[in-house]
């Protein structure tokens, strides 16, 4: 274990940020963590735990202690005539485990195919995609308690799941390192493909009756089409949330603006598209300075080489209330920001 200081951590995040932490180490034992919380000249200091980094803006520089998840382990704990159930340490990447289950031919999470970032950041956020969330498959996590520095299980109710919301990023925010998140797969998987361009995508491939890594390989092309490659250019996939608005909302909304984008959610909700509502009040493909929302895809936003997080920041504040004065709606992000 290495203790790193006034390090850049450009390599971690994938908007390719160059911002410095005060303090860095990478945690490839749960020791590590308790180790180092416990140390005199780091307990002073605020911390954050990093994954992959793309779900993170870093506005300035950290001042604190980073503690980058590099927990690895991927492994089965029990299985049935129907399902199997595998635990996956916290710093895997995400995608290697879905490539790791869907070779196993186990369903559940093949929609959720290409999402960037680390298996301990899944739940957190409760990350989904094309009709699927985490969710849907969680059976149970470990984490530890930073305060007493405590072994917990928690079960899907005590996540409290919502839409891109968990209890780990509300009331209980920092408070807890997660080490492994343990997923209940089907060995007989039923398969979504009405969500999206999943099915069309199915059809262009020549594929009429698809398997888990049939609609894996759909949902890559898909992401691939839509989305670009951090590595080459810098971004967190969607900064916003999808917002919810009541149904009476949304008939208001829809005699102002005939073509709005929404989606039934209950007899109550509907969601609606935000990167129909960005790109209706000019942002997609606009260029401010080094930053901007992407030409395919008004959600993102982009790092086109030398941009501050600060620079970011205020670009998705603008587009906030561009939208919220056009339609009187308010979208909220999905990235986290480090300010």
């Amino acid at each position: 274990m290495k203790l790193l200081q006034d390090i850049s951590i450009k390599e971690y995040n994938t908007f390719g940020l160059d911002v410095k932490a005060k303090y860095f180490s990478s945690i490839k034992d749960v020791s590590e963590v308790i180790s180092l919380l416990k140390d005199e000249l780091l307990r002073p200091n605020k911390f954050m735990i990093l994954g992959g980094g793309s779900n993170v803006l870093f506005a300035q520089n950290f001042d604190g202690l980073i503690l980058h998840n590099e927990l690895k382990g991927i492994q089965v704990v029990k299985e049935n005539e129907s399902y199997v159930w595998v635990k996956a340490a916290s710093g895997e990447i995400w995608h290697d485990l879905v490539l790791y289950v869907i070779e196993k031919g186990w369903g559940g999470v093949e929609n959720l195919s290409l999402i960037p970032g680390s298996v301990g950041a899944g739940p957190m956020q409760n990350i989904g995609a094309y009709g699927v969330e985490l969710k849907d498959t969680f059976f149970e996590l470990e984490a530890i308690d930073l305060s007493t520095f405590e072994l917990l299980t928690f079960s899907k109710s005590d996540c409290k799941f919502g839409y891109r919301e968990s209890v780990f990023k509300n009331e209980l925010r920092d408070k807890y390192f997660i080490i492994s998140v343990t997923f209940q797969l089907s060995k007989n998987p039923k398969l979504n493909t009405s969500y999206g361009a999943i099915s069309v995508e199915l059809v262009n491939m020549g594929v009429d009756h698809p398997t888990v890594k049939d609609v894996s390989n759909a949902v890559i092309n898909i992401r691939r089409s839509k989305l670009p490659d951090p590595k080459i250019l810098g971004n967190s996939g969607s900064f916003f949330k999808n917002p919810e608005i009541t149904n009476s909302e949304f008939d208001l909304l829809k005699n102002k603006f005939p073509d709005v984008v929404g989606y039934p959610l209950s007899n109550e909700k509907t969601k609606l598209a935000a990167g129909w509502l960005i790109e209706q009040c000019g942002w997609k493909g606009k260029i401010i300075g080094n930053t901007g929302s992407h030409k395919d895809q008004a959600l993102v936003l982009v790092n086109y080489g030398g941009a501050t997080g600060n620079e970011i920041y205020q670009l998705a504040l603008d587009i906030k209330k561009s939208v919220l004065d056009k339609f009187d709606v308010i979208i909220e992000t999905e990235v986290n920001i480090i300010k």
